[in-house]
């Protein structure tokens, strides 16, 4: 059995990803606050202006306030499928090598499979392979050259 959390921790390309997403986030964050923020400007105004203008032009800016709250949800949106999709594919070459690892543990110990502990309900500590994973993730994690 391995921890496979043990393991990404001690990954740096896992690092890294970590903190391209979370840069992404704050980033996709003040998109949306700046974007908030114009629309209840927008909003304010009008409530403020709404006795002196006639019914039509109200109707005109009411429209205004609905399209710019669809785009915020639809950018909102957007954000969301993109921080997946970065996600995904920053991930994807760290699942590869924390597999490749575990594979060449496998196969010089001769054992048939290997389980994350979190999955199992006993094990014997003795047989715990998360180190020697962890030594051949440093390998291939400097192979990658992250």
């Amino acid at each position: 059995h391995v921890n496979t959390q043990r393991l990404l921790d001690t990954m740096p390309s896992r690092k890294i990803a970590l903190a391209q997403l979370d840069q992404f986030q704050k980033e996709g964050f003040k998109e949306l606050r700046e974007m908030d923020s114009v629309l209840n400007s927008l909003a304010e105004k009008l409530e403020r202006e709404r006795a002196t203008l006639p019914p039509a032009r109200i109707q005109i800016e009411e429209q205004k306030l609905y399209k710019k709250q669809q785009e915020l949800q639809n950018r909102q949106q957007e954000l969301e499928n993109e921080m997946q999709y970065l996600s995904d594919q920053l991930n994807a070459p760290i699942l590869d090598r924390v597999k490749k690892a575990v594979a060449i543990v496998a196969e010089r110990k001769k054992i048939s499979y290997i389980m994350d502990e979190s999955t199992v309900l006993y094990f014997d500590k003795t047989l715990d392979c998360t180190k020697e994973v962890i030594d051949e993730l440093m390998k291939l994690e400097a192979q990658a050259k992250i």
